[in-house]
């Protein structure tokens, strides 16, 4: 029997009372998924509920055969040696034993029919691009995009029936996330992929567009969903403009009937002054002119209030995703402004850095392989790290957002936690700003801890933004991780806005373009080097 799996009924409530799904059904059959949706709208909560790793609050979720699941963020025991992060050490201990000669039962138990499980781990390892490492290194020694790669590696040794996967090209850089594509391509059970990797979404079967509570099916891929949702967003507001109109229709109705009963109102008073009938037959008329016009007014007032209803109905249909916006004072550099000057850096760990100056708004992407060292240099440039030899000095206001967004303080609001980096300003200003980067009102208010990976990173950001002195130098590190393609398209608009200059250590090489990139420099064999567009595969 193929492998598949459904939600019937699925509700799921957080703790503090934050609802995420009520009464949600969905099912999903062999083939590839992109699972999109909106930061908040619970794509990673829906895949924990069916991995088991979270429980329903009502409902239920269905698996035919074994789950495996890819999470957001890899944090493995950097004690482990490799086999045992792929979960082989035990077979492989015991085959090891048997070639020794040591035929005792619980060895062959444990190995059972897995005759050929280190060569298949090599195999996988190869396959992902991590066949230098051996299965006798330990986790701490590989790179946090090998750490991703390891734990995908594991999954697809133990074969699940469905595979889950939560942004799996985070940390990834261009030859790995190639590797996983071609992974995703020869997956031959249910996969369902949550990500705002363009490249990686234009391979699957089919879209689910998770979107308030519920899920709407998509045929194709993400270019496929795209136009779709063109043309259907095309006719919702083609809609609206006819609803708008016919609103307006009704509304000039009602006002032209209230005009014409007032004039029979004052005809029938008329009448009854003078007298000219029995004051029977006047009073049944008056009472069935009171009837009429009764039925009159309800009759357009009903008409009203559904072209009113048509007109919310059209309204809702249309999207209107809002925008970050990053229009803040004081974060303007000067051209020709000198920004940071790097000396003969000598980071603890990557490349040396022998001169790096930047002046005025550059706009700088520091690319390079998993492991090459990109991370160390912004945390020793940022002075989180303390360099082996020589400096790097900011002539400007700094502020480092890394990988990892442990910035904020989990236990507290999003605007305590913009708090502590603008300690003079003023309650009722830290939410005007706030508000600029979607947290209004009780949004403001929520736990750093109860975030989406999206929303943790938006708050992040506004940290760093609206702190004082303001930043004009802004370095990030993998800034597109955990955000979907909606806060993509908020994050480019933010730094678009943005005045200062940049530094951003990335894979998205399509991000790195949309954000105006105006140089290259590239880590590789202990050097960094300046590169042309056209070596990294773009042109300007």
């Amino acid at each position: 029997m193929s492998a598949s799996l459904t939600c019937h009924s699925l509700s799921f409530t957080w703790p503090d009372g934050t609802v995420v799904f009520e009464d949600l059904d969905a099912a999903f059959g062999p083939g590839r998924t992109g699972l999109v949706g909106l930061n908040g709208s619970g794509k990673s909560t829906l895949l924990k509920l069916i991995a088991g790793e979270l429980t329903p609050t009502e409902g239920s979720v269905k698996v035919s055969g074994e789950v495996g699941r890819l999470p957001q963020t890899v944090t493995l025991d950097t004690a482990l040696r490799v086999d045992e992060a792929l979960g082989i050490a035990g077979k492989r201990a015991a085959l090891h034993a048997i070639e020794a000669g040591d035929v005792a039962e619980e060895h062959f138990e444990t190995v059972g029919d897995d005759w050929d499980v280190e060569e298949r781990a090599l195999a996988t390892l190869g396959e992902l691009g991590l066949g230098h490492i051996g299965l006798d290194r330990t986790v701490g020694e590989v790179s946090g995009g090998e750490s991703v790669m390891l734990r995908l590696a594991a999954l697809l040794l133990s074969r699940p029936d469905v595979l889950l996967l939560d942004e799996p090209t985070n940390n990834l850089d261009l030859y790995a996330r190639r590797r996983l594509y071609a992974a995703v391509e020869n997956w031959q059970g249910v996969l369902v992929v949550v990500s705002h990797d363009r490249e990686l979404l234009d391979l699957v079967d089919q879209i689910a567009d998770l979107r308030a509570g519920g899920i709407t099916w998509y045929g194709g891929n993400y270019t496929a969903y795209e136009e779709a949702l063109a043309v259907e967003q095309e006719a919702a507001e083609r809609m609206v403009r006819v609803a708008e109109a016919d609103l307006r229709k009704q509304k000039r109705e009602l006002a032209d009937a209230q005009v014409k009963l007032a004039r029979r109102k004052r005809y029938g008073q008329k009448m009854w002054d003078n007298k000219r009938e029995p004051k029977v037959v006047m009073g049944e008329r008056k009472r069935q002119a009171q009837v009429a016009a009764g039925k009159h007014r309800i009759m357009h007032e009903e008409k009203l209030a559904e072209a009113k209803e048509r007109l919310d109905d059209a309204v809702e249909a249309v999207r209107n995703d809002d925008e970050i916006r990053v229009d803040l004072p004081y974060t303007a550099v000067p051209p020709g402004r000198q920004v940071l000057t790097v000396t003969d850096l000598e980071p603890a760990y990557g490349a040396r850095v022998k001169g790096l100056d930047l002046r005025g708004p550059e706009r700088v992407a520091l690319i390079g392989r998993n492991g090459a060292g990109k991370t160390t240099l912004l945390r020793t440039i940022a002075g989180e790290l303390p360099p082996v030899s020589g400096e790097a000095t900011a002539h400007v206001p700094l502020r480092f957002l890394p990988q990892r967004l442990d910035v904020l303080d989990p236990e507290l609001t999003v605007a305590e936690n913009v708090a502590r980096f603008a300690p003079g300003a003023t309650n009722n200003r830290i939410r005007a700003r706030l508000a600029r980067f979607l947290f209004r009102g009780s949004r403001a208010d929520q736990r750093a801890a109860t975030l989406s990976g999206g929303e943790r990173f938006r708050a992040t950001l506004a940290a760093l933004m609206l702190a004082e002195p303001a930043p004009q130098l802004l370095m990030l590190d993998e800034p597109t991780n955990n955000l979907d393609m909606a806060s993509v398209r908020q994050l480019t608009t933010a730094l678009e806005s943005f005045e200062g200059a940049l530094v951003v250590a990335s894979h998205d090489l399509p991000f790195l373009q949309s954000i105006g990139i105006t140089r290259w420099l590239m880590m590789e064999e202990g050097e960094l080097k300046e590169i042309t567009p056209e070596a990294v595969g773009y042109s300007a």
